[in-house]
């Protein structure tokens, strides 16, 4: 499934991991950014398969980045290992790679983001997580150059 696109002009798919709702964005290399898709139901963190499904056939991703949330020294909380293990299901699942981004302040700025564009309307549950996994991209793409 996955594609042998050359470094430098991958598609990625990002998500930013939670218990109940997991934002989706997809992401350019040749670019370094990224756009919003929306978000995935979870029960428990365990996502709704038929729509992960869905993103990963239809964006055809070259690999995935998961946004790890630490606490802000640095450290990792139980929401660290869950954003883990379900960064691990995906890999098995699709066969894809998935690399993990610190994502500490991406809610935060996002809904700075989302209001700055459209006040207090913009700031929906499936448009902040979606900006976050955007954010998750973005931020990845930045420390790799």
């Amino acid at each position: 499934m996955a594609s042998k696109a050359v470094e430098g002009q991958r598609t990625i798919l990002g998500f930013d991991f939670g218990k109940k709702f997991i934002g989706v964005a997809v992401g350019q290399e040749l670019t370094g950014l990224a756009s919003p898709l929306g978000s995935v139901k979870a029960r428990d963190g365990i996502p709704d398969w038929d729509s992960m499904t869905k993103f990963i056939k239809e964006w055809q991703p070259d690999f995935i980045v998961v946004g790890l949330p630490l606490n802000m020294d640095g450290s990792e909380q139980q929401l660290t290992h869950d954003a883990k293990k379900f960064g691990n299901r995906v890999s098995g699942r699709f066969g894809l790679k998935v690399e993990f981004q610190d994502e500490r302040l991406t809610t935060a700025t996002a809904k700075e983001a989302l209001f700055a564009d459209g006040g207090y309307r913009n700031l929906k549950k499936d448009n902040i997580d979606a900006a976050s996994a955007k954010l998750i991209i973005e931020s990845y793409f930045e420390n790799q150059y």
